[in-house]
């Protein structure tokens, strides 16, 4: 298989805004005798001199046509690939934790529990489903053996549970063994995890069989890892960015290689790496913005290289925002209209919040700040973008509900508790699972309304996940289903 690198963005590696990126591109069947950047240059209207010579006068048209036809098929794909209520990946469709289910409960009681199961091991991450399946991680403690469950959504009964040895290493106090969400499509779910020597990704088909394993090269990160892998159409795409330990007082090892790599999630081969800069090791899982009339692009954070739009077909950088985050990047980035809003911080506090204006590179815009939040921002806490209200859950139980497209705060309160889980959004509320297992309730409105507060009974670090109007709640040792028809 062929590969070359991408054509450089432009612009100075040191500017705080610009186009820049390097990414290895494997083109799929690629094969010498035929000019693949002319053809690429040609479908965006582009062509060289060079490609003019290598191409037909008549190409670039016909091949923005089939680019076109192209398009549909994968747009009508990508709507078939996720039923609606499917819950895919860290915290929902597209990262948005928002979910159309009308049947979740406001308040409930433990007899209100359609089951509630015990677990084989401790775990942070959050259950993804797809149909009348749940896919969860858990480790032992004791020898750091990942575990990777399928159950059943009618009574959560295990389907299968495939065992994985590995070995204890250093990591945050609050972090575990089996931290990252999973990914799944209709056909396959994706798993990653690290230890010290390896980043590993793999793939295992609905029946528990493995399909392809990827050992991504060595990790060093202070913390542990905890970034998950996400699906856009045919690519599983997962954010590698390491720790650079010299800037940490004591510190003696070098700095991990950082980059985002994309495979072909069939093979589990190569489809594009982009190296990146090595600070501190983010946290956060990517999403996919689009703006009104634009392609998709891919939207990373790091305090490395600030906010990063990539293009997901080739792996190159399309606008770049640098130098906006001093600390480390946990929670993921969101977008609202016209904006991407992300956030770092620092200790156990967020820092700052950001609402930037994307840039172009086909309009050769650059990204903009729109407005920024620096008072009760959440650190590991995602937040929530609906219907022009952006609402902000922090780590130490403050809630903030802003206007989205001015930053303008409408109000601004206490619910109570520490929370590592990020909200979700069902049927006009916030649902969020406190530290201590408490799940807390509130209207997403205009005014502050809390409405319910419920014990789950032990410590939970973990999102809800919502899927077929039912409610997944996950525990230090249980997995809880609530809601739905009965």
């Amino acid at each position: 298989m062929a590969h070359r690198k991408s054509p450089s963005s432009g612009g100075a590696s040191g500017s705080s805004r610009g186009w820049h990126g390097h990414a290895l591109y494997f083109a799929p069947g690629e094969s010498p005798g035929v000019n693949y950047r002319a053809l690429s240059n040609a479908m965006h209207g582009h062509p060289t001199a060079g490609d003019r010579a290598t191409l037909p006068p008549t190409a670039a048209l016909i091949v923005r046509r089939i680019m076109m036809i192209v398009t549909l098929a994968l747009l009508t794909c990508a709507t078939a690939f996720a039923a609606e209520g499917d819950w895919p990946r860290f915290r929902g469709p597209n990262g948005t934790g928002i979910s159309p289910a009308a049947t979740v409960p406001v308040k409930w009681t433990e007899s209100d529990y359609n089951w509630k199961v015990t677990l084989p091991g401790p775990g942070h991450s959050s259950p993804v489903l797809w149909g009348e399946k749940i896919f969860l991680t858990c480790a032992d403690p004791k020898t750091a053996k990942r575990m990777i469950l399928c159950l059943k959504t009618t009574d959560g009964s295990v389907l299968w549970q495939r065992d994985y040895p590995s070995k204890l290493y250093d990591q945050h106090q609050d972090n575990c063994y089996a931290t990252s969400t999973p990914a799944a499509d209709a056909d396959r779910v994706y798993v990653t995890w690290t230890v010290p020597d390896e980043v590993i990704l793999l793939a295992l088909d609905h029946s528990g069989a493995e399909k392809w394993r990827r050992g991504l090269g060595p990790i060093v990160a202070k913390h542990g890892s905890g970034q998950s892998p996400i699906v856009h159409e045919d690519l599983v795409i997962l954010a590698n960015d390491q720790e650079d330990l010299a800037r940490m007082v004591g510190a003696g090892r070098a700095a991990g290689k950082s980059f985002i790599v994309a495979v072909d999630r069939t093979s589990g081969q190569t489809r594009w790496q982009l190296d990146r800069r090595t600070a501190l090791a983010p946290y956060s899982t990517p999403c996919v913005y689009q703006a009104e009339g634009g392609p998709p692009e891919l939207i990373f954070t790091s305090t490395a290289h600030g906010i990063t739009a990539v293009d997901p077909r080739t792996g190159r950088v399309n606008w770049e925002m640098e130098k906006v985050f001093l600390d480390r990047c946990v929670g993921s980035p969101v977008f609202g209209p016209g904006l991407v809003i992300a956030s770092y911080g620092y200790g156990a506090r967020g820092s700052l919040l950001v609402a930037v204006r994307p840039g172009s590179r086909e309009k050769n815009v650059e990204p903009q700040l729109a407005w920024d939040m620096k008072k009760s921002v959440p650190l590991v806490p995602t937040p929530i973008v609906k219907d022009g209200r952006l609402f902000c859950w922090a780590d130490d139980g403050t809630v903030t509900c802003m206007n989205v497209s001015t930053g303008e705060p409408l109000w601004r309160e206490r619910v109570g508790g520490q929370f590592y889980g990020s909200p979700v959004w069902v049927a006009g509320r916030l649902y969020a699972i406190a530290r201590n297992g408490d799940v807390v309730v509130i209207a997403a409105s205009d005014t502050f309304e809390p409405l319910a507060r419920m014990p789950l009974g032990e410590p939970s670090f973990s999102t809800p996940a919502v899927s077929g109007g039912v409610m997944y709640l996950r525990t230090a040792t249980h997995l809880v289903s609530v809601g739905g028809k009965k």
